[in-house]
Protein backbone atom coordinates (compact mmCIF):
# COMPACT_ATOMS: atom_id res chain seq x y z
CA UNK A 1 0.00 0.00 0.00
CA UNK A 2 1.31 3.61 -1.13
CA UNK A 3 0.65 6.44 1.38
CA UNK A 4 1.20 10.12 0.77
CA UNK A 5 1.16 12.73 3.15
CA UNK A 6 1.41 16.68 3.13
CA UNK A 7 2.44 19.34 5.18
CA UNK A 8 4.02 17.35 7.80
CA UNK A 9 7.38 16.83 9.77
CA UNK A 10 9.44 15.70 12.47
CA UNK A 11 10.55 18.39 15.46
CA UNK A 12 12.99 16.20 17.37
CA UNK A 13 14.74 13.19 17.72
CA UNK A 14 15.97 11.40 21.07
CA UNK A 15 17.75 7.62 21.58
CA UNK A 16 17.45 6.10 24.95
CA UNK A 17 20.35 3.47 25.39
CA UNK A 18 20.79 1.49 28.74
CA UNK A 19 23.86 2.08 30.41
CA UNK A 20 24.68 -2.03 30.55
CA UNK A 21 26.83 -3.08 27.90
CA UNK A 22 27.50 -6.30 26.57
CA UNK A 23 30.81 -7.50 24.65
CA UNK A 24 30.73 -10.65 22.07
CA UNK A 25 34.01 -11.85 23.77
CA UNK A 26 32.23 -12.00 27.40
CA UNK A 27 29.76 -14.20 25.64
CA UNK A 28 31.44 -16.65 23.40
CA UNK A 29 31.75 -19.84 25.41
CA UNK A 30 28.20 -19.93 25.19
CA UNK A 31 28.02 -21.10 21.64
CA UNK A 32 28.34 -24.16 20.52
CA UNK A 33 31.29 -22.70 17.88
CA UNK A 34 34.60 -22.83 17.95
CA UNK A 35 35.96 -19.41 19.04
CA UNK A 36 37.51 -19.04 15.35
CA UNK A 37 34.59 -20.08 14.04
CA UNK A 38 32.90 -17.21 16.28
CA UNK A 39 35.53 -14.71 15.39
CA UNK A 40 34.56 -15.33 11.87
CA UNK A 41 31.43 -14.42 12.00
CA UNK A 42 31.82 -11.35 14.10
CA UNK A 43 33.63 -9.90 11.25
CA UNK A 44 31.13 -10.72 8.46
CA UNK A 45 27.68 -10.17 11.07
CA UNK A 46 29.05 -6.97 12.93
CA UNK A 47 29.42 -8.63 16.36
CA UNK A 48 30.67 -6.41 18.97
CA UNK A 49 28.96 -5.38 21.54
CA UNK A 50 25.49 -4.39 22.71
CA UNK A 51 23.63 -2.75 24.89
CA UNK A 52 20.36 -4.47 27.02
CA UNK A 53 18.32 -3.47 30.10
CA UNK A 54 19.57 -4.90 33.51
CA UNK A 55 17.12 -7.19 35.20
CA UNK A 56 13.57 -5.51 36.15
CA UNK A 57 14.09 -2.55 33.17
CA UNK A 58 10.57 -2.59 31.39
CA UNK A 59 9.64 -0.71 28.15
CA UNK A 60 7.86 2.13 29.99
CA UNK A 61 11.07 3.04 32.22
CA UNK A 62 13.10 3.45 29.09
CA UNK A 63 10.32 5.73 27.29
CA UNK A 64 9.44 8.29 30.94
CA UNK A 65 13.13 8.44 31.23
CA UNK A 66 13.58 10.14 28.02
CA UNK A 67 10.57 11.96 27.95
CA UNK A 68 11.18 13.23 31.67
CA UNK A 69 14.68 14.52 30.23
CA UNK A 70 13.11 16.22 27.05
CA UNK A 71 10.63 18.01 29.87
CA UNK A 72 13.70 18.68 32.19
CA UNK A 73 15.59 20.38 29.01
CA UNK A 74 12.21 22.45 27.76
CA UNK A 75 12.62 20.53 24.67
CA UNK A 76 9.04 19.06 25.13
CA UNK A 77 6.00 20.10 27.23
CA UNK A 78 3.43 17.84 28.88
CA UNK A 79 0.48 19.99 27.57
CA UNK A 80 1.65 20.12 24.12
CA UNK A 81 1.25 16.80 23.57
CA UNK A 82 -2.31 15.69 21.62
CA UNK A 83 -1.23 12.43 21.08
CA UNK A 84 1.12 9.36 22.17
CA UNK A 85 1.53 6.19 20.15
CA UNK A 86 4.03 3.63 21.98
CA UNK A 87 5.86 0.89 18.57
CA UNK A 88 6.59 -2.03 20.89
CA UNK A 89 6.34 -5.95 21.14
CA UNK A 90 7.71 -5.84 24.62
CA UNK A 91 4.67 -4.50 26.59
CA UNK A 92 4.82 -4.24 30.71
CA UNK A 93 1.14 -5.75 30.45
CA UNK A 94 -0.71 -8.00 28.42
CA UNK A 95 -3.39 -5.51 29.36
CA UNK A 96 -3.69 -2.43 29.91
CA UNK A 97 -1.89 -1.12 27.18
CA UNK A 98 1.56 0.56 27.79
CA UNK A 99 1.68 4.06 26.72
CA UNK A 100 -1.78 4.45 29.72
CA UNK A 101 0.61 3.21 31.86
CA UNK A 102 3.49 6.37 30.39
CA UNK A 103 0.59 8.53 30.84
CA UNK A 104 -0.66 7.77 34.16
CA UNK A 105 3.56 8.00 35.39
CA UNK A 106 4.17 11.25 33.80
CA UNK A 107 0.01 12.80 34.90
CA UNK A 108 -0.36 13.80 30.98
CA UNK A 109 -3.85 15.18 30.09
CA UNK A 110 -6.77 13.02 29.68
CA UNK A 111 -7.52 14.91 26.31
CA UNK A 112 -5.20 12.76 24.62
CA UNK A 113 -5.20 10.11 22.02
CA UNK A 114 -3.45 7.06 23.25
CA UNK A 115 -2.15 3.84 21.39
CA UNK A 116 0.15 0.73 21.24
CA UNK A 117 0.85 -0.70 17.88
CA UNK A 118 2.06 -4.10 17.94
CA UNK A 119 5.37 -4.18 15.33
CA UNK A 120 9.11 -5.11 15.31
CA UNK A 121 11.66 -3.85 13.23
CA UNK A 122 9.56 -2.64 11.06
CA UNK A 123 7.46 -0.69 12.89
CA UNK A 124 9.43 2.81 12.83
CA UNK A 125 7.66 3.84 9.83
CA UNK A 126 4.57 2.37 10.91
CA UNK A 127 4.29 4.60 13.54
CA UNK A 128 5.43 7.78 11.78
CA UNK A 129 2.52 6.61 9.27
CA UNK A 130 -0.60 6.89 12.34
CA UNK A 131 1.30 10.48 12.98
CA UNK A 132 0.80 12.19 9.94
CA UNK A 133 -2.60 10.36 9.94
CA UNK A 134 -3.31 11.78 13.78
CA UNK A 135 -2.17 15.35 12.32
CA UNK A 136 -4.79 15.68 9.57
CA UNK A 137 -7.24 16.00 13.00
CA UNK A 138 -7.91 19.27 13.77
CA UNK A 139 -7.28 19.10 17.86
CA UNK A 140 -4.07 17.16 16.94
CA UNK A 141 -1.03 19.69 17.07
CA UNK A 142 1.93 17.25 18.04
CA UNK A 143 2.37 13.88 18.11
CA UNK A 144 5.11 11.79 20.00
CA UNK A 145 5.94 8.29 18.76
CA UNK A 146 7.38 6.16 21.07
CA UNK A 147 9.66 3.45 19.71
CA UNK A 148 10.83 0.29 22.20
CA UNK A 149 11.97 -2.91 22.53
CA UNK A 150 13.74 -5.34 25.45
CA UNK A 151 13.84 -8.11 23.06
CA UNK A 152 17.21 -9.31 24.72
CA UNK A 153 15.47 -10.91 27.53
CA UNK A 154 13.25 -12.95 24.97
CA UNK A 155 16.40 -14.57 23.62
CA UNK A 156 18.40 -17.48 24.58
CA UNK A 157 22.22 -16.89 25.73
CA UNK A 158 22.97 -19.78 23.66
CA UNK A 159 21.48 -18.93 20.44
CA UNK A 160 24.04 -17.53 18.48
CA UNK A 161 22.03 -16.33 15.51
CA UNK A 162 20.46 -14.16 17.77
CA UNK A 163 22.19 -13.32 21.20
CA UNK A 164 25.41 -11.59 20.10
CA UNK A 165 23.43 -9.45 18.35
CA UNK A 166 19.70 -8.21 20.09
CA UNK A 167 19.97 -4.71 21.91
CA UNK A 168 17.56 -2.62 23.99
CA UNK A 169 16.23 1.02 23.72
CA UNK A 170 14.48 2.98 23.08
CA UNK A 171 13.49 6.84 21.00
CA UNK A 172 11.12 9.28 20.90
CA UNK A 173 10.12 11.30 17.71
CA UNK A 174 8.57 14.47 17.80
CA UNK A 175 6.00 15.29 14.75
CA UNK A 176 4.12 18.15 14.22
CA UNK A 177 2.22 20.47 11.31
CA UNK A 178 4.47 22.18 9.02
CA UNK A 179 2.37 24.34 6.14
CA UNK A 180 5.48 24.75 4.27
CA UNK A 181 6.67 21.24 4.07
CA UNK A 182 7.41 19.02 1.40
CA UNK A 183 5.17 15.91 0.31
CA UNK A 184 6.19 12.42 2.39
CA UNK A 185 5.99 9.02 0.68
CA UNK A 186 5.73 6.04 2.13
CA UNK A 187 4.63 2.38 1.53
CA UNK A 188 3.39 -0.56 4.15
CA UNK A 189 3.25 -4.36 2.93
CA UNK A 190 2.39 -7.62 4.82
CA UNK A 191 2.79 -11.26 4.36
CA UNK A 192 1.21 -13.13 7.23
CA UNK A 193 2.45 -16.65 5.13
CA UNK A 194 5.78 -15.62 6.78
CA UNK A 195 4.96 -15.72 10.40
CA UNK A 196 6.90 -18.29 11.74
CA UNK A 197 10.19 -17.02 10.06
CA UNK A 198 10.54 -14.68 13.31
CA UNK A 199 8.45 -16.11 16.19
CA UNK A 200 8.50 -16.37 20.18
CA UNK A 201 6.38 -19.61 19.57
CA UNK A 202 4.89 -19.46 23.57
CA UNK A 203 4.47 -16.92 26.08
CA UNK A 204 1.13 -15.83 25.12
CA UNK A 205 -2.75 -17.31 25.03
CA UNK A 206 -1.94 -19.37 22.37
CA UNK A 207 1.06 -21.44 24.08
CA UNK A 208 1.17 -20.42 27.27
CA UNK A 209 4.29 -20.42 29.11
CA UNK A 210 5.08 -23.75 31.87
CA UNK A 211 7.90 -25.83 32.20
CA UNK A 212 7.83 -27.28 29.04
CA UNK A 213 8.33 -24.30 27.16
CA UNK A 214 11.16 -23.03 28.71
CA UNK A 215 13.08 -26.28 28.54
CA UNK A 216 16.05 -25.62 26.41
CA UNK A 217 16.78 -28.17 22.66
CA UNK A 218 19.03 -27.71 20.43
CA UNK A 219 18.30 -26.88 16.87
CA UNK A 220 19.60 -27.82 13.53
CA UNK A 221 21.93 -25.30 13.88
CA UNK A 222 23.18 -26.39 17.37
CA UNK A 223 21.57 -23.46 19.01
CA UNK A 224 20.27 -23.92 22.67
CA UNK A 225 16.81 -22.47 23.05
CA UNK A 226 12.95 -23.04 24.42
CA UNK A 227 9.85 -22.10 22.68
CA UNK A 228 9.83 -19.03 25.35
CA UNK A 229 12.71 -17.79 23.23
CA UNK A 230 13.30 -15.98 19.34
CA UNK A 231 13.12 -18.53 17.12
CA UNK A 232 14.47 -17.14 13.48
CA UNK A 233 14.54 -19.08 10.29
CA UNK A 234 17.49 -16.74 9.06
CA UNK A 235 17.73 -17.86 5.34
CA UNK A 236 13.81 -17.33 5.36
CA UNK A 237 14.92 -13.65 6.73
CA UNK A 238 17.50 -12.71 4.49
CA UNK A 239 15.73 -13.85 1.36
CA UNK A 240 12.72 -11.92 2.21
CA UNK A 241 14.45 -8.98 2.70
CA UNK A 242 16.61 -9.31 -0.41
CA UNK A 243 13.19 -9.99 -2.54
CA UNK A 244 11.07 -7.46 -0.76
CA UNK A 245 13.07 -4.14 0.15
CA UNK A 246 14.47 -3.14 -3.29
CA UNK A 247 11.45 -2.95 -5.60
CA UNK A 248 9.46 -1.17 -2.53
CA UNK A 249 12.28 1.27 -2.30
CA UNK A 250 12.29 1.51 -6.31
CA UNK A 251 8.22 1.87 -6.35
CA UNK A 252 8.55 4.47 -3.64
CA UNK A 253 11.03 6.54 -5.14
CA UNK A 254 8.76 6.45 -8.49
CA UNK A 255 5.82 7.74 -6.74
CA UNK A 256 8.30 10.39 -5.38
CA UNK A 257 9.57 11.29 -8.97
CA UNK A 258 13.36 10.84 -7.50
CA UNK A 259 15.80 8.40 -8.20
CA UNK A 260 18.57 6.83 -5.72
CA UNK A 261 20.85 9.88 -6.23
CA UNK A 262 18.64 12.19 -5.05
CA UNK A 263 18.66 10.60 -1.94
CA UNK A 264 21.37 11.52 1.09
CA UNK A 265 20.99 9.15 3.56
CA UNK A 266 18.64 5.66 3.56
CA UNK A 267 18.59 4.70 6.48
CA UNK A 268 16.98 1.03 7.13
CA UNK A 269 16.62 -1.26 9.93
CA UNK A 270 19.67 -2.52 11.05
CA UNK A 271 19.56 -6.68 11.77
CA UNK A 272 23.09 -7.26 11.02
CA UNK A 273 26.13 -5.73 8.80
CA UNK A 274 25.86 -8.94 6.33
CA UNK A 275 22.49 -8.34 5.72
CA UNK A 276 22.41 -4.34 5.30
CA UNK A 277 25.73 -4.24 3.12
CA UNK A 278 23.98 -7.37 0.56
CA UNK A 279 20.23 -5.17 0.41
CA UNK A 280 23.07 -1.85 -0.21
CA UNK A 281 24.78 -4.04 -3.15
CA UNK A 282 21.73 -4.75 -4.29
CA UNK A 283 20.47 -1.75 -4.70
CA UNK A 284 23.53 -0.27 -6.08
CA UNK A 285 23.98 2.50 -2.92
CA UNK A 286 27.17 3.04 -1.45
CA UNK A 287 28.14 2.43 2.30
CA UNK A 288 28.20 5.83 3.13
CA UNK A 289 24.58 6.66 2.24
CA UNK A 290 23.45 3.58 3.60
CA UNK A 291 25.45 2.70 7.03
CA UNK A 292 25.49 -0.25 8.20
CA UNK A 293 27.46 0.87 11.70
CA UNK A 294 24.55 0.57 14.60
CA UNK A 295 24.62 -3.41 15.40
CA UNK A 296 28.33 -3.53 15.82
CA UNK A 297 28.08 -0.20 19.25
CA UNK A 298 24.20 -1.14 20.22
CA UNK A 299 22.53 -4.03 18.99
CA UNK A 300 19.41 -4.94 17.10
CA UNK A 301 17.01 -3.13 19.07
CA UNK A 302 14.26 -3.80 16.86
CA UNK A 303 12.26 -0.27 15.62
CA UNK A 304 14.60 1.80 17.41
CA UNK A 305 17.29 0.95 15.03
CA UNK A 306 16.26 3.61 12.33
CA UNK A 307 15.97 6.31 14.89
CA UNK A 308 19.27 5.66 16.48
CA UNK A 309 20.90 5.28 13.25
CA UNK A 310 19.77 8.50 12.34
CA UNK A 311 20.86 9.86 15.50
CA UNK A 312 24.29 8.32 15.95
CA UNK A 313 25.44 8.76 12.56
CA UNK A 314 23.77 12.89 11.91
CA UNK A 315 23.43 13.95 15.18
CA UNK A 316 23.89 17.49 15.62
CA UNK A 317 23.93 17.55 11.81
CA UNK A 318 20.28 17.56 11.72
CA UNK A 319 19.74 20.66 14.12
CA UNK A 320 21.56 22.87 11.55
CA UNK A 321 21.10 20.95 7.95
CA UNK A 322 18.04 18.91 5.90
CA UNK A 323 18.78 15.34 4.45
CA UNK A 324 16.26 13.70 1.77
CA UNK A 325 16.01 10.61 4.10
CA UNK A 326 14.66 6.92 3.08
CA UNK A 327 13.93 4.72 5.84
CA UNK A 328 13.10 1.30 5.65
CA UNK A 329 11.96 -1.43 8.25
CA UNK A 330 11.24 -5.16 7.68
CA UNK A 331 11.00 -8.00 10.08
CA UNK A 332 8.47 -10.33 11.10
CA UNK A 333 4.98 -10.56 10.67
CA UNK A 334 6.54 -10.75 7.75
CA UNK A 335 6.06 -6.83 6.95
CA UNK A 336 8.38 -4.45 5.45
CA UNK A 337 7.54 -0.71 5.09
CA UNK A 338 9.14 2.75 4.24
CA UNK A 339 8.97 6.54 4.01
CA UNK A 340 10.82 9.20 1.84
CA UNK A 341 10.84 12.48 3.56
CA UNK A 342 12.93 16.04 4.32
CA UNK A 343 14.49 15.65 7.84
CA UNK A 344 16.22 18.45 9.60
CA UNK A 345 16.40 21.62 11.33
CA UNK A 346 15.60 19.64 14.22
CA UNK A 347 15.05 20.82 17.89
CA UNK A 348 17.23 17.96 18.87
CA UNK A 349 18.39 14.53 17.53
CA UNK A 350 20.96 12.72 19.85
CA UNK A 351 21.33 9.52 22.42
CA UNK A 352 21.44 9.67 25.90
CA UNK A 353 21.72 6.70 28.41
CA UNK A 354 19.08 5.01 30.66
CA UNK A 355 20.65 4.50 33.88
Amino acid sequence: MNLKFKNKKITGILTILPEKEVKFEDEIENYDFTRRQSMKLKLVMGFNKRRVVKKGTTVSDLCIFGLNYLFDKNLLQKDDIDALILVTESPDYFMPATSHVIHGMLDLKKDIYLDDITQGCSGYSFGLNKAFMLLEQEEIKKVVVLNADIMSTKVSKHDRSSAPLTGDGAAITIVENDDAGNSIYGAVKADGQGVDALIIPAGAFKLPSSNETAKLEKDKAGNLKALDHISMKGDDVFNFVQREVPPMIDTLLEKAGKSKDDVDYFMFHQPNKFMVKQLANAMGVSDEKMPNNLVENFGNSASVTVPALISFNLGDKLKNESFLICMAGFGNGLSWSSLLMDIGNLNFCKIIEYK
